[in-house]
């Protein structure tokens, strides 16, 4: 099962650092004997120039090629079967069951990629003829970072939806293993690479390092031939990644996915007709992967004096066990968060039972003056912990949703009244939330063209970004012009004759066709 500690750059293996670190598995609590090398600088540079050397040749490979790379990609993580289920079971604690689905995952937003770029007009082609002639698509920007999360080790980490849309814009990638799960990175980094040497692609379109300490990630995000970084996890890290691109002597776009707190507004009729089925759903969602997703539904509010809802929530959490989480430092985050929150003055509601080594369970309550007084209660706590906000009237619903900060996600529960009732929440809702819910719970997200995975700062940079869904290739893209250019010099997708037959706007209207 165990794999070898090393670098992937391009095609060859490097081991020049001395430093090394290990992998937690979780449900052995102790660590995993293997050691694995932190990157030195001198590799990093390499992984970097290697894919900038990529660039002009992966750029200029047809959709088609790149499409069958992207096939290959998903077929050989498929190729993998249990080997690779088990070793990111080992290094994350989660179960086999969750693992087979976000493999799934992760292959079909690799193939749903290779559909999008073969059918081709997501390159946006706007023509418009005359003097001057001119004509604009989007074209890929160059060598991308990719750092893999610790709570996906498969579809947010080496070739999750990150990589994916990367490879897919014409980006090569250079991707940092999350120090969490090492083994696993290291088996789906050989896999992209042999899917590359398979179809053909240049050397350097991907490399894997590994590194456990900042200094090797703040390394990587300074390094002058890189032209974007895409980033999940903490809002500390996230902010740090900003920070370095923007202090570049040529600042570059940090798409940085940091979570938060994804409020649940709790209609007042909704809460009197619906309370213990909504305490145990929203427990079951609260939970999930011991509440180790960004889109935990960390905080419900509502209104009133909660009573019949607290009830169901404590029948409920009794009844749920302590988990582990994926590392001891998450771990130890989500008991400081904890109490973070008791030392601003949020009550203790309900708490799971206590197991070492484990996370139990916990919901807390305050009021909606106290947050708006301290407005840090409203800050992630990374785990299964959810705090009641309640306001005195239906009325505070909008206080607090006007004093929010952006959010991944905001959902409403309400009777179909109480939707009608408090129609102008939703409109207050849109402008601080990337993703809005009705009657909904927000844990599962689902990779399709429409989906939004992303929001206003601190939830996310850009607010204008997603990190799942198609649309997220755009986040490697960017727009040029062509003026006055002969047609044999064009890209296709902007020839007269319009040679894959992709949706253009020409002139302002949207057509297939060719222009005579």
């Amino acid at each position: 099962m165990h794999t070898i500690g090393l670098q992937m750059i391009g095609n060859r293996q490097s081991a020049e650092g001395t430093q090394t670190f290990r992998a937690w598995a979780p449900a052995k609590q102790q660590w995993l004997p293997q050691p694995f090398h932190e990157a030195t600088p001198a590799e990093v540079d390499q992984a970097v120039a290697l894919a900038a050397k990529a660039f002009p040749a992966y750029k200029k490979a047809t959709a088609t090629a790149r499409a069958a790379f992207l096939h290959a990609i998903a077929s050989g993580i498929e190729a993998l079967g249990e080997a690779l289920l088990q070793t990111a079971s080992e290094e994350s604690g989660l179960p086999l069951a969750r693992l087979n689905g976000e493999r799934d995952r992760t292959a079909n937003q690799l193939r749903l990629f290779a559909k999008t770029i073969e059918e081709g007009s997501w390159v946006h082609a706007r023509i418009d003829g005359g003097a001057p002639d001119i004509r604009q698509m989007q074209i890929p920007l160059g060598p991308v970072a990719v750092f893999g999360a610790s709570n996906f080790p498969l579809a947010f980490s080496v070739a999750g939806g990150d990589t994916a849309a990367a490879l897919a814009a014409g980006c090569p990638v250079v991707c940092k293993a999350h120090p969490a799960h090492p083994h696993t990175s290291h088996l789906v980094a050989k896999t992209i690479l042999e899917a590359a040497k398979e179809t053909g692609m240049p050397e350097g379109v991907f490399s894997l390092v590994h590194g456990a300490t900042v200094e090797t990630g703040q390394h990587l995000a300074r390094h002058p031939q890189l032209r974007a970084i895409a980033f999940t996890g903490s809002f500390g890290g996230g902010k740090a990644l900003f920070e370095t691109a923007a202090q570049r002597p040529v600042p570059i776009p940090v798409y940085a996915e940091m979570g938060s707190v994804n409020p649940i507004f709790l209609l007042p009729g909704m809460l009197a007709e619906n309370a213990a089925t909504f305490a145990a759903q929203y427990l079951q969602s609260l939970t999930m992967g011991v509440g180790q997703f960004c889109t935990n539904p960390g905080v419900i509010v509502t209104a009133g004096d909660g009573n019949e809802l607290i009830k169901a929530l404590e029948t409920g959490i009794t009844q749920l066990a302590a988990g582990v989480m994926l590392t001891p430092g998450i771990l130890n985050a989500y008991q400081a968060g904890l109490q973070r929150l008791e030392s601003m003055g949020a009550l203790p509601v309900c708490k799971g039972a206590d197991v070492a080594g484990k996370a139990a369970p916990v919901m807390m309550r305050t009021s909606l003056n106290k947050v708006l007084e301290t407005p840090g209660m409203l800050h992630e706590v990374f785990g299964p912990a959810g705090l009641l906000v309640l306001c005195d009237d239906a009325a505070g619903l909008s206080i607090f949703a006007e004093a929010l900060e952006g959010q991944l996600t905001a959902s409403i529960h309400g009777t179909p009244a109480d939707l009608d009732h408090h129609a102008p929440l939703a409109d207050i809702l849109r402008e601080k939330a990337g993703r809005l819910l009705v009657n909904g719970f927000p844990t599962g997200v689902a990779v399709n063209h429409a989906m939004v995975h992303g929001g206003p700062w601190p939830a996310a940079t850009p607010g204008a970004g997603t990190s799942v869904g198609t649309a997220s290739i755009y986040r490697f893209t960017r727009p040029v012009c062509f003026q006055d250019f002969p047609g044999q010099m064009l890209p296709e997708e902007l020839r007269n004759e319009n040679p894959r037959s992709i949706w253009r706007m020409v002139n302002g209207d949207w057509q297939r066709g060719s222009i005579s």
